[in-house]
């Protein structure tokens, strides 16, 4: 991957966006604090924790036909983020200005985006799972945003992302990003202690052939 330097005076979002690229480009991930606006950040907070349980639904492994529920490597419930609330929308237009960035930087080729909504009660975790396995899948990079108020070291939670021998740790906290390539780095969900919302999301390439459309729709 290669990166461009940006001018010596540019916005807030494009410096975001900007550590997002560089990082990608040394590393593979990123996991940056208070990356999202934080309006954005608080209005997206409110929305996932206000969505009623008839909108969430148990989160399940796999993809099409080989999708199931399997409570002992997942305990999250999910809500798809599909633009129909003016917060929806903001987020997507948020990830699309990210998306551009990226490809006209990177030259990724990413070509659409998908998200949903996590809710992780008290007790419940992911085990330790790729996002894309090689060859497998058109999800190119993961994102992951946290919507939490005042995370305390004692609540869990946290999700390990798995470098070589190494691991991260990221902290929940309100408004942190954590972007990295699906099919390189393992990660989990810690136990978490209290209510953990959060936003999930890939960044896929197009693989359509002929009448079949991917991504699903």
């Amino acid at each position: 991957m290669n990166s461009t330097l940006l001018p010596d005076t540019y916005a807030p979002e494009d410096l975001c966006f900007a550590t997002i690229a560089a990082s990608l480009t040394e590393k593979g991930y990123c996991i940056l604090p208070d990356a999202l606006p934080s309006q954005l950040a608080f209005e997206l907070a409110a929305h996932a924790q206000n969505l009623s349980d008839e909108q969430y639904f148990n989160a399940g492994i796999g993809r099409a036909n080989q999708h199931m529920t399997n409570r002992f490597v997942r305990g999250d419930e999910v809500c798809w983020i599909e633009g129909q609330s003016e917060i929806g929308r903001q987020w997507l237009e948020w990830t699309e200005r990210l998306r551009v960035y990226l490809n006209r930087h990177l030259f990724l080729g990413l070509f659409s985006f998908e998200s949903h909504f996590a809710h992780y009660p008290p007790g419940t975790f992911y085990k330790t799972h790729l996002d894309a396995f090689k060859g497998q899948s058109n999800r190119i990079l993961s994102v992951v945003t946290y919507l939490n108020h005042q995370w305390m070291p004692d609540e869990g939670g946290e999700m390990v992302i798995y470098v070589g021998d190494d691991n991260v740790k990221v902290t929940p906290a309100l408004g942190t990003l954590a972007i990295f390539l699906s099919e390189e780095f393992p990660h989990e969900v810690l136990p978490t202690h209290r209510d953990r919302y959060s936003i999930a999301g890939w960044f896929r390439l197009n693989t359509s052939i002929g009448d079949q459309i991917d991504p699903p729709q």
